[in-house]
């Protein structure tokens, strides 16, 4: 089952909420920093250990006081302009971050937009890349049975409604 909803997702009471983390899984603005506020310390903590994820790749850790059982950690790359393999990297973000979830046998992920607030990745272009990459994922394999994006204002709600429309036909 695939659901686009408008959201915050920190409320999420998903196997997995995605984080859409720095390298540094340090913490920071937007959907990195308000997971990071809302899950507490613990989620600093084992990050901190983890010490580093590059672009594309995707960690796990524990959600501590959200929801969610855990937190998937992975880093969208910053937009250039498109010439810089950006969509290969952002569909990787998503393709990752499921098979982590297969992995740990988990059954529901949440997803935010990874990469359209500060690394500047055009919503439009972006909400394409995630489609597809969801789209790819679950024709191959998966044992997971609940994928969610929950999206932060209506401009990308409505952006994502467009993907799907056009991609899951």
């Amino acid at each position: 089952m695939l659901e686009l909803k408008q959201g915050d997702i920190t409320t999420e009471s998903a196997d997995a909420i995605v984080n859409a983390a720095n390298s540094g899984l340090r913490g920071g603005g937007g959907v990195d920093g308000a997971i990071h506020r809302a899950g507490g310390p613990e989620i600093l903590e084992e990050c901190r250990k983890i010490g580093y994820c590059p672009a594309g790749n995707a960690v796990i850790t524990t959600a501590g006081s959200l929801k969610a059982r855990n937190v998937i950690h992975t880093v969208g790359p910053v937009w250039r302009g498109g010439n810089e393999d950006e969509d290969k990297v952002l569909a990787q973000c998503y393709i990752n971050s499921l098979s982590l979830a297969d992995v740990k046998s988990l059954q529901s992920i949440a997803f935010p937009s990874i990469s359209t607030g500060a690394y500047g990745y055009p919503v439009e272009k972006a909400s394409r890349i995630a489609m597809q990459a969801i789209k790819d994922f679950a024709e191959h394999r998966s044992g997971i049975r609940s994928i969610t994006f929950v999206l932060f204002d209506t401009t990308t709600l409505n952006s994502y409604e467009k993907a799907l429309n056009e991609i899951m036909q």
